[in-house]
């Protein structure tokens, strides 16, 4: 799978969740959760869990800390596919 494939995913993951729709719009992988989709971390826990059953993967607490930005995000789930 590749990194768009995988941000295509996770825009579809995020956007009910999302309190800042231009931001959303204009997403790229330096796009933060929190400052700028203004998702607040409640759903951010929403979020990883919709990403476990999309990918079919678990992840781990660690992994779950430091998937606050798209980039990030998009790294831990391409090593978790592998």
């Amino acid at each position: 799978m590749t990194k768009e494939d995988i941000i295509q995913k996770l825009k579809r993951i995020v956007e009910p969740y999302v309190n800042h729709t231009e931001n959303f719009n204009n997403l790229t992988e330096t796009s933060d959760f929190i400052k700028d989709l203004e998702i607040n971390s409640a759903n951010l826990v929403d979020v990883i869990l919709d990403i476990e059953d999309e990918f079919n993967i678990r992840i781990e607490n660690d992994d779950m800390e430091q998937m606050l930005n798209v980039k990030k995000s998009v790294e831990v789930i391409q090593q978790k596919l592998k």
